[in-house]
């Protein structure tokens, strides 16, 4: 019986994921659409090494790298802090209105909360009204190549902060109360409590995190940065996805744009292989 309720994951995975890899095959060839895989000419590593020779794609694989590293070191502590914080609200109430507003912008579509930044940081918006109360000139922020990056790293937190405060709340529900009672006792504070107690229980929630969110280092969020991208900052705002999207959809450039996927995903395997090996040598703590 349990084989059995089994075979529906079993069969999602063979017909979505496995299947399709073999279409990778592309990569290896100048893949025309009308004639198929079958009957395109093998091209050999041809791709890759257009990839690697092509001034474009070193400019937007550094600015995937810079984006990707800004998001993990300032994203990924984002919701440990905040729940750290709203773990010692002892008013219930008002510890779910917090959470309620905190998880309410993930369900928002990027649609909208790009609307909503990109009104905010106009000439017009709101923040060049604040600045102006200091006698200062309006400044485009959209449009300003050294505001940008930090734009979407911000816009991003701002967005999916409450969501990923989720694992650890539940991980902290699982903390046996007697630790901070006996805690307690001894006569730690709750600064204390926080640091001996609550941290090390979310270590192995943190590394697990950690390890997902460091193989997909080269992936974001393609609808946000189309949404934010303009012309005017596309020399520090294209990455990866979107150099994918313009070249490859728009431009039926599908071997190229293959080949980049699988570069993509070496990258991102060779990172979390690593990273999870050393990660259980220092924690004890990893993925597999």
């Amino acid at each position: 019986m349990n084989g059995k309720g089994a075979l529906p994951g079993i069969a999602h995975f063979l017909i979505f994921k496995y299947i399709p890899l073999m279409g990778n095959i592309i990569a290896f060839q100048d893949y025309d659409m009308f004639r198929g895989i079958f009957k395109s000419s093998w091209v050999g590593l041809d791709q890759f090494v257009r990839m690697f020779t092509y001034a474009d794609f070193a400019k937007v694989f550094r600015n995937t790298i810079l984006i990707s590293l800004y998001s993990v070191l300032i994203g990924f502590p984002a919701p440990l802090i905040l729940v750290l914080f709203l773990n010692e609200i002892n008013r219930m109430w008002f510890k779910r209105s917090i959470q309620s507003m905190l998880y309410l912008p993930h369900f928002l579509s990027w649609v909208i909360v790009g609307g909503i930044f990109i009104n905010l940081l106009n000439e017009k918006g709101f923040f060049n009204t604040m600045i102006g109360w200091f006698g200062i000139s309006p400044i485009n922020f959209i449009t300003e190549q050294s505001y940008f990056r930090s734009i979407l790293v911000l816009s991003g937190i701002w967005k999916e902060v409450g969501w990923g405060m989720i694992i650890y709340l539940a991980a902290i529900a699982g903390i046996n109360p007697n630790l901070y009672e006996a805690a307690m006792v001894d006569g730690a504070g709750r600064f204390r409590q926080m640091w001996s107690i609550t941290l090390p229980c979310l270590v192995p929630a943190i590394v697990v995190l950690f390890l997902l969110r460091i193989g997909h280092l080269l992936d974001l969020n393609l609808e946000q940065v189309l949404i934010l991208l303009n012309p005017l900052v596309r020399d520090v705002g294209e990455v990866i996805d979107t150099y994918v999207y313009r070249i490859g959809l728009m431009g039926a450039q599908f071997s190229y744009t293959t080949a980049i996927g699988i570069f993509k995903s070496v990258i991102g395997f060779v990172l979390i292989v690593s990273l999870n090996h050393v990660s259980k040598k220092m924690t004890g703590e990893s993925i597999y």
